[in-house]
C-alpha cells in the first residue's frame, strides 16, 4: 500500500462569492514541486474568465491520469517481452455524461495509443493487444473509476 498526496489550493482573494462570479481556477501542488493550473471547464453556465481555459480541468486530469497509467504499464510490458518503443502518443477522450444512476459522470474513456517501434524483434497484431490487454488490466486508475474504458491502438 502507498500513499498519493496532491494538494489543491483556491483563494477567493478580494473576488464576490454570493453572486457565482468567483474565479474557479486553482493550483494543484504535488510532493515533487511540481505546481499544474487547474480550472472547471469551461462552459455556459461557467464561462471565461471563471473558467481557465489554458488550465487542466478535472475531466482532462482524470483522462489524462488514466492514459498514463495505461502508457506506463505498456511500456514495462513491452520492455519485459523484448520489445523497444521509440515513441508512446495517446489522445485520450472521456465522455461526460448521465451515467445508469442518472448522475454526470465520464461515462466512457477511449485511448487511442499510437506507438512507434524499432529493434529485431517487433510484435504482431496480436503482441500488441496482448500488451495492451494486460496493461488496462492493471492500470490502478483504469481499476479506480466506473467508466468504461477502451484501447483503440492506430
Amino acid at each position: 500500500m502507498s500513499q498519493h498526496v496532491a494538494v489543491v489550493e483556491w483563494n477567493r482573494g478580494d473576488q464576490p462569492f454570493s453572486d457565482n462570479k468567483y474565479g474557479r481556477g486553482h493550483d494543484w501542488r504535488f510532493d515533487g514541486g511540481a505546481v499544474v493550473r487547474g480550472s472547471s471547464a469551461p462552459s455556459p453556465m461557467i464561462p471565461p474568465p471563471l473558467s481557465e481555459e489554458a488550465a487542466v480541468d478535472p475531466e482532462e486530469a482524470l483522462v489524462a491520469a488514466l492514459s498514463s497509467c495505461h502508457m506506463l504499464f505498456f511500456l514495462a510490458y513491452a520492455r519485459k517481452d523484448g520489445f523497444v518503443v521509440d515513441s508512446y502518443r495517446d489522445e485520450a477522450e472521456g465522455t461526460l455524461g448521465k451515467d445508469e444512476r442518472g448522475k454526470m459522470s465520464i461515462t466512457e474513456i477511449v485511448l487511442r495509443p499510437a506507438v512507434t517501434w524499432s529493434g529485431d524483434k517487433l510484435p504482431d497484431a496480436a503482441a500488441i493487444a496482448d500488451l495492451h490487454h494486460r496493461a488496462h488490466d492493471v492500470c490502478y486508475i483504469a481499476n479506480s473509476v466506473r467508466a468504461e474504458v477502451k484501447v483503440e491502438p492506430r
